[in-house]
């Protein structure tokens, strides 16, 4: 009687593992893993956080008209040319 119920176990455990369907491969490219620009978070001087690309540039203030400003470029947003905090 417990060889019977052996052979019938091995027989019932084999079938269910052959029959099972294989797991789809998990696929870990998405469209938030592409590539993406690389750049940097600065501090505006409204005081705002901005993300830009581009490199930081020192250009003429063109509200004093005396002495330089650094600006971010390439900024994501409305403004593609942000004054930075000094």
């Amino acid at each position: 009687m417990k060889a019977l119920s052996l052979v019938a176990l091995a027989f019932a455990l084999s079938f269910s593992v052959t029959n099972r369907r294989p797991i789809a491969p998990v696929s870990f490219t998405s469209k938030a893993l592409k590539a993406q620009p690389k750049g940097q978070w600065y501090l505006a001087a409204s005081g705002h956080a901005v993300y830009c690309y581009g490199p930081v540039v020192k250009v003429v203030d063109w509200q004093n008209e005396i002495g330089f400003r650094r600006v971010a470029t390439f900024c994501r947003g409305e403004r593609p040319m942000v004054k930075l905090r000094e």
